[in-house]
């Protein structure tokens, strides 16, 4: 087969004719890693089952993948731009189908969590990649509008995992949800050798690999930190975590400020549209990737839907995205990012403040509003804080841009599932054990119930099925005083079992509307700080001059 011969991305001032062929390619590889995450959500429980996973384990197996994802990638940035953009896209993508596999053959929690972390360097690879490729592909009048279809393609692969995952698990094992993952890495590294242009930075000077480790240092270990404390305890490893990570960030930001060309110019925080940017990000991330690890438990555990029902339910977030995009692209060059990412965020408020509103009576009606207001609300904040955050990098820079863009969405990610998950299993052990006080239930089962909505199901259809083994001995039994002591013994463990589930379902209803309320005054409380630090109007930055030298015009060229 003849590969179409691909010029390189900055070797001319026209447009690049397939751009918007390249940017189905660049989508594509955003959409698989970011339902790597989304997908796993919804295979957990028959995960949990085949591999006898404790709480650990599956909390391992989820950021096995986050912790090499946040933390390399703003050096797989920096070492993007200068050898080849398109080469860190197709290896990342090697290397995330690679782990794709691992994960479908692994048999216990150290290979799936192993596999996980391999996909996690993979994703460190594709995702600035895209960013920047996007970048040096568009010109800058059209660069917003295809970072809002980026913006809206991540959107719709944090509903699309669960669909996907959903309908593999109706006929085959949670390991089909890695595998999946292999076909569309292929397509996606024959798109990029097709489509995607060759990009690089026009400059050779040598990569500040002493800031690149100080970041891979300082960003591994917060993100360890914000994983390991919330779930586990404040001991040695939470604590020591914290501790590099200051150092390291202290070490990372001298060591920035000194360099004569550092791998991020730190001094970029101090611009208010940057810097607000960045916060607005994460903290709507925080909100996004929390609301979702709690909402796609109450709807299977809760309402009782299964994973494919799950995945179908959270579209309308998906839908609402698209239609947030398309409002930002034309809201925000009239009004200005100041008022549309406030609106969002606004947005995002009152969704988690909707959610406030759950009980033990809810229904599938009761989330619709939330997740449509949430999915608008993310096509309308984020893909102007992304366009402004790649605007602040010139040409030579994009890999690093984007990586800044996804580590502060990747960092707000963990906080959210960190702190808003934490946060649920406390309000959700108080609660149960409130509702079930003064109860006849086992001290044991109730300890075990606290730990998780889906220990608590399993203790109470334990006691249900222990109640038809009772009624099935009284009708055997031949003795009629034993057989009224059964159907009592019967009786009373079916009245517990209706107990403990009805105690379960209404704790961890309330423990989703007391998380959401903190939800939505940590992100009311960033609305107001990202507000202020936004600048009202600000003229748009000149089309930086490309300086790339020229390169073979071959088809395998970076």
């Amino acid at each position: 087969m003849r590969l179409v011969m691909t010029e390189p991305a900055e070797r001319t001032d026209r447009p690049y004719p397939r751009r918007w062929w390249a940017l189905l390619v660049l989508c594509l590889s955003l959409l698989i890693i970011v339902m790597a995450n989304t997908a796993l959500t919804v295979a957990a429980p028959d995960m949990t089952r085949d591999l006898g996973l404790s709480s650990a384990d599956l909390q391992w197996v989820i950021d096995g993948y986050t912790v090499p994802y946040a933390a390399l990638m703003l050096l797989l940035g920096a070492i993007g731009d200068k050898y080849s953009r398109r080469g860190a896209l197709v290896l990342g993508l090697v290397v995330f189908g690679g782990g794709a596999v691992f994960g479908y053959l692994a048999d216990s929690s150290t290979t799936v969590i192993a596999a996980r972390a391999v996909m996690g360097v993979g994703a460190a690879l594709i995702m600035p990649a895209t960013l920047s490729l996007l970048a040096a592909t568009f010109p800058r009048a059209e660069r917003a509008k295809a970072i809002t279809l980026w913006t809206a393609t991540a959107g719709l692969a944090i509903a699309a995992g669960p669909v996907v995952a959903g309908a593999l698990l109706r006929d085959h094992g949670w390991s089909s949800t890695f595998l999946i993952n292999v076909p569309v890495a292929a397509v996606a590294i024959i798109g990029a050798f097709v489509l995607v242009p060759p990009s690089k930075a026009g400059h050779h000077d040598r990569i500040d690999y002493v800031g690149g480790v100080l970041s891979v240092i300082w960003t591994g270990a917060l993100v360890y930190m914000i994983i390991e404390g919330p779930h586990f305890g404040w001991g040695a490893k939470a604590v020591t975590a914290a501790v590099i990570a200051g150092v390291g960030l202290v070490a990372f930001v001298g060591w920035e400020l000194r360099h004569p060309r550092p791998i991020l110019d730190v001094r970029r925080f101090t611009g208010r549209r940057f810097a607000g940017s960045n916060l607005a990000v994460a903290l709507f991330f925080l909100a996004v990737f929390g609301a979702f690890y709690y909402l796609t438990q109450h709807l299977q555990f809760v309402l009782g839907y299964d994973a494919l029902e799950t995945g179908v339910r959270m579209l309308p977030l998906a839908g609402a995205v698209f239609v947030g995009s398309a409002l930002t692209g034309w809201l925000t060059p009239r009004v200005g990012m100041k008022w549309t990412v406030s609106a969002g965020m606004v947005g995002g408020t009152v969704a988690l403040a909707l959610l406030t509103r759950v009980d033990a009576g809810s229904t599938y009606g009761d989330f619709v509003a939330p997740l449509v207001i949430l999915g608008l609300a993310i096509g309308l904040a984020l893909s102007p804080c992304t366009d402004a955050i790649m605007g602040a990098f010139p040409e030579s820079e994009l890999g690093v841009g984007g990586a800044v863009n996804d580590t502060s969405l990747e960092l707000g990610g963990s906080l959210g599932i960190a702190i808003l998950g934490s946060l649920l299993a406390t309000s959700y052990g108080d609660h149960l054990s409130d509702a079930t006080a003064g109860s006849k239930l086992p001290a044991s089962a109730l300890d075990t119930a606290q730990d998780s909505v889906g220990a608590g199901y399993a203790v109470a259809h334990g006691i249900g099925e222990k109640a038809q083994q009772a009624a099935a001995q009284a009708q055997r039994a031949g003795d009629p005083q034993q057989a009224a002591q059964l159907k009592q013994q019967a009786t009373e463990l079916a009245a517990g079992a209706r107990q403990m589930a009805d105690a379960v379902g209404s704790a961890f209803s309330d423990a989703v509307a007391h998380t959401s309320l903190v939800g939505a005054v940590i992100l009311g409380i960033g609305t107001v700080l990202v507000a202020f630090l936004l600048p009202r109007r600000e003229a748009q930055a000149p089309e930086p001059v490309q300086t790339q030298e020229r390169e073979p015009a071959d088809s395998t060229a970076g």
